[in-house]
């Protein structure tokens, strides 16, 4: 998982109790999803656009570069004795959060807390919700930042909320592509909130942060954005723009209910709300141009305006709302629900929402970037599967717990239920000069389906892209299906059974008994294959579901392949390098003179490799090391070669760059090598040309 913490210092009080905190920031990224969050209650990382190599901020595929949101937060706003009160955790500010500024109005309450219902995770607890939990609690409680007697700008008068923030995150290949966020909003104060609306206001924008040269206000203007029919939902994508071609995304953001006094606040229960006598609920959208001052859509800056748009959609009153909406530029987003009757002082609601990503797919009768019912598929495909996933038991959306509902047998009626697909299978992949070995465990037959209750195993599924596909900044996408074993005697897969795959007796490598094994041949060395091992269920057609696949994104490797070290160590000691010659120009050898990359080959598990020119001057020199080699000392690896501790390589193989020990291109000419065995002292010496 990665994380980081900011040096950034602020205080936070509540009660008249001070202390100083940390400005922290982690990602979740336990599907396919790269979303940052804050313990100051915004989401997103408002530098990413300048510094692309760091974390992500709302990212989908992981390790593409294509971003999603600028920055993001919670909105609340209500009347409190007459008078508008609203507070937010983030509006339009061109770099986004800091300490005091206006509309940044929530303060941190602790750190960060994290969480898995995974076993395996460091991070276990019986308290999860997800794979991956991000917990933090912040208050607008705060008009002064505590400690230093600064105002918090345009914050004299607080809602006095304390608010529990967590955020859900699956590994699974159909929930992989959504975050849920889920707050949990208490009235600390002691007045009566009425007529109360919860939003999200969010700066989205579709850009490729990896490829895109635009900066300043053209990276953020290239951006449509709609309202899907459920209006429950909006969406944003990329019209134009220098990495267009790079991107073809969604970013979208779904309302999935308040809880309040025990009753379902949503659209699809307005009847009920009708009936008990209360306004009915609705969720309103609005779009504005960031910042902006004048025009039919302007930035809200004062409570009253920010909890008019809370209140009502801006598209209710201009006209061609919809089609205005989908040109590019620089626009905002507000989506909230409301009202919320009154939240007395104790008490909570409960506010849940789905930030969600998904291709947008070609359209065979239109344009590529035009945003389409067809190219929207996957996306509401996704958005789907977030709304399933939170209703969980409450099928109708009605609120209670319904005959035939309880599907886990406890007596209530749970949320965030997902069938889950079998086990990942633990994998060891050996590669080797041409072919390469796959060897899996058994665990995934043993699994259990929580719903159904039922050993459900089917079978397993390999992926793999080829090679060429070096540069793709989707490799998972980019990956084909290229062999499957399943059950025979029933409807589902191939029935092909698994004799291909099993092994007469059990392999242990490393201390782990292995007991299937499939080989590839005819693969090339020094390419990047990536490769997707999963298993996947027989379905439920009492429950209408399809056969369920185990994640993509937790087993998916990349393979380098080439001689291993016992190659080089068993025979006549020859070392090589390829390509050689190396041509400069080559296209699959990155965009640029620092993603070069040349390999040497028939290395001995330990040495030294050492270069120079004609002349003898030394080029440059580091070591091998086959046990821990992953390729993370050249810029290749970390702009193509995805996590560093998913690639899998050869022991006999080193890649180089062609940059000297000064960081520079190395010129045309011929060069001289060295390799010399780090434990027996023999040394191998050859040449090699570049071209240009």
């Amino acid at each position: 998982m990665l994380a980081k913490k900011s040096v950034i210092l602020f205080f936070v009080a509540l009660c008249g109790i001070a202390s100083a905190q940390t400005f922290e920031e982690k990602t979740v990224d336990a599907g396919n999803i790269g979303l940052n969050v804050t313990n100051v209650g915004t989401l997103g990382r408002p530098n990413v656009r300048n510094t692309p190599d760091g974390p992500p901020s709302m990212e989908y595929p992981l390790n593409s570069g294509i971003e999603h949101l600028f920055e993001g937060g919670f909105w609340i706003g209500a009347q409190v004795g007459g008078e508008i009160r609203v507070s937010s955790s983030a509006v339009d500010a061109a770099s986004g959060y800091s300490t005091g500024r206006s509309g940044f109005e929530f303060t941190a309450l602790g750190p960060i807390t994290e969480r898995s219902t995974l076993t395996n995770s460091d991070y276990y607890s019986g308290a999860a919700v997800s794979h991956q939990d991000m917990v933090i609690n912040i208050t607008d409680s705060n008009v002064y930042v505590p400690g230093s007697g600064i105002p918090i700008s345009n914050h004299q008068y607080p809602l006095k909320a304390v608010v529990h923030q967590e955020t859900y995150a699956w590994n699974y290949s159909f929930a992989d592509f959504f975050v849920i966020v889920n707050y949990e909003i208490t009235n600390k104060s002691n007045n009566r909130w009425d007529s109360v609306y919860l939003g999200f206001w969010s700066d989205m924008v579709v850009r490729n942060v990896n490829v895109t040269q635009d900066g300043g206000a053209a990276f953020f203007s290239k951006g449509g954005a709609g309202m899907l029919k459920d209006q429950t939902s909006f969406y944003v994508f990329q019209v134009s723009g220098d990495d267009a071609a790079y991107t073809r995304s969604y970013g979208a953001a779904r309302i999935l209910g308040v809880d309040w006094r025990n009753e379902f606040l949503h659209p699809a229960n307005a009847n009920r709300f009708v009936e008990l006598g209360y306004p009915k609920p609705r969720v309103n959208y609005n779009f504005w141009e960031y910042n902006s001052t004048t025009g039919l859509t302007v930035f809200p800056a004062t409570d009253n305006a920010k909890y008019t748009v809370l209140k009502k959609s801006l598209g209710d009153k201009i006209p061609d709302y919809d089609n205005r909406l989908r040109i590019a530029s620089n626009k905002v987003q507000l989506i909230s629900i409301g009202p919320i009757p009154s939240i007395e002082p104790g008490e909570t609601v409960t506010f849940a929402l789905a930030l969600v990503c998904a291709k947008q797919l070609p359209d065979p009768n239109a344009t590529q970037t035009t945003d389409t019912e067809v190219a929207r598929k996957e996306l509401y495909d996704h958005l789907d599967w977030a709304k399933r996933t939170y209703i969980g038991e409450d099928v109708n959306e009605n609120g209670e717990l319904d005959a035939g509902e309880d599907l886990n047998d406890n007596g209530k009626l749970d949320k965030y239920i997902l069938p889950e697909p079998p086990k990942d299978p633990q994998v060891k992949f050996v590669p080797n000069t041409d072919y390469l070995d796959i060897y899996w465990t058994k665990n995934s037959i043993e699994s259990i389906d929580p719903i159904s209750k039922k050993h459900d195993f089917e079978g397993f599924k390999l992926y793999r892209s080829n090679a060429g596909d070096d540069l793709s900044l989707d490799l998972i996408s980019s990956s084909n299906l290229i062999a499957q074993w399943d059950s025979m005697g029933n409807d589902v897969g191939f029935n092909n059974g698994f004799k291909e795959i099993e092994l007469e007796k059990p392999v242990t490598i490393d201390g782990v008994e292995y007991f299937f094994h499939y080989r590839i041949n005819g693969l090339l060395s020094g390419w990047q294959y990536m490769f997707i091992l999963t298993a996947f269920d027989e379905g439920d057609k009492e429950l209408k579901l399809d056969p369920l696949e185990s994640s993509f994104s937790t087993n998916n490797y990349r393979l380098f392949l080439g001689t291993d070290t016992a190659a080089a160590e068993n025979k006549e000691w020859e070392v090589g390098v390829y390509p050689n010659p190396f041509r400069t120009t080559a296209a699959w050898d990155g965009e640029s003179s620092l993603t070069h990359k040349m390999y040497f080959t028939n290395l001995p598990a330990s040495c030294t490799i050492t270069i120079y020119t004609s002349a003898g001057e030394l080029v440059d020199q580091f070591e091998h090391n086959a046990t821990n080699y992953n390729g993370d000392d050249i810029r290749w690896f970390n702009d193509y070669g995805g996590e560093a501790e998913k690639r899998v390589f050869a022991g006999g193989e080193h890649a180089w760059d062609l940059l000297s020990k000064a960081g520079q291109s190395v010129a045309q000419g011929t060069y001289m090598y060295s390799v010399t065995d780090n434990r027996t002292g023999k040394s191998y010496q050859g040449t090699f040309a570049v071209l240009r």
